[in-house]
């Protein structure tokens, strides 16, 4: 049985492209100014990178990512890349870590993302940044817990988000090979699924996915947008190329990514 939510089998090279994310977040720590393992709360995981754009004279957008891998697997470092996107619209990028799954459930990392965002709002003056202006992006499971921003009881909530190639019902997950890995409950499916909750809509949230990607990122992208009053956005790329497409201002999500940070 073909497993449409395993992206190794739909993506030739998927080690390839995790290399890429390694090497292109190193150059990117080599090269922009930042400020690394910045603390948001008092757990081991809870962290995050700032990087800020050159010559930063006044208060400038913040912008938070999120990073993907089922919740399972990757870290901030892996995505340091798509602060040259950010940066280069003037805003601040925030790129946080968050605990992995098995080790905490899902309660624990949206509450994880919900206080990083909350955190840099709050302390963005001590940055340079505006907390008026506060944005967020995520991939695949960073789409999905940035989509849990907007759930009616989330006590924050960004003014834009760029969700991409994200799963926002996560009950057909457990019929996948995630459910050994993960064990996602009948609960966490009801509790934590954006599609089954009451939203909040927000002025500028733009729905990414790739046109290679599999059918549910393309039925689940376009029930969200339904769901938000939008039209959902389809891109070239696969689920891996797609991410290092935003950390690229040319490339199609680069493009809307930096059209978002710098419009703020």
């Amino acid at each position: 049985m073909v497993d449409l939510f395993r992206t190794r089998d739909h993506v030739a090279d998927f080690d390839g492209y995790v290399s890429q994310f390694v090497t292109r977040s190193a150059a990117t720590r080599a090269t922009l100014r930042g400020q690394l393992d910045v603390a948001y709360g008092e757990g081991q995981d809870e962290k995050l990178d700032l990087f800020f754009p050159e010559g930063l004279s006044a208060p400038a957008p913040v912008h938070l990512v999120v990073h993907g891998g089922y919740w399972r697997m990757f870290a901030k470092a892996d995505y340091s890349f798509i602060a040259d996107t950010i940066t280069q619209a003037g805003a601040i990028a925030a790129i946080m870590d968050y605990s992995l799954m098995p080790s905490v459930r899902m309660e624990t990392i949206v509450d994880q993302v919900t206080r990083a965002a909350s955190w840099l709002y709050e302390h963005a003056g001590e940055f340079g940044g505006d907390p008026a202006r506060f944005s967020v992006s995520g991939h695949s499971a960073g789409a999905h817990l940035c989509a849990m921003l907007l759930e009616g009881k989330s006590p924050f909530r960004p003014n834009a988000g760029l969700l991409l190639s994200g799963v926002y019902d996560i009950e057909p997950l457990r019929q996948s090979f995630l459910q050994p890995l993960i064990g996602i409950t009948e609960e966490e499916a009801a509790r934590f699924s954006p599609l089954r909750l009451s939203l909040e809509k927000i002025e500028d949230v733009r729905i990414l996915v790739g046109d290679g990607e599999t059918e549910p990122f393309h039925t689940q992208a376009a029930s969200l947008a339904h769901k938000l009053g939008t039209t959902p956005v389809q891109i070239s790329g696969n689920h891996m190329s797609v991410v290092l497409d935003l950390g690229d201002a040319s490339s199609p999500a680069g493009r809307h990514l930096w059209s978002m940070c710098s419009r703020l």
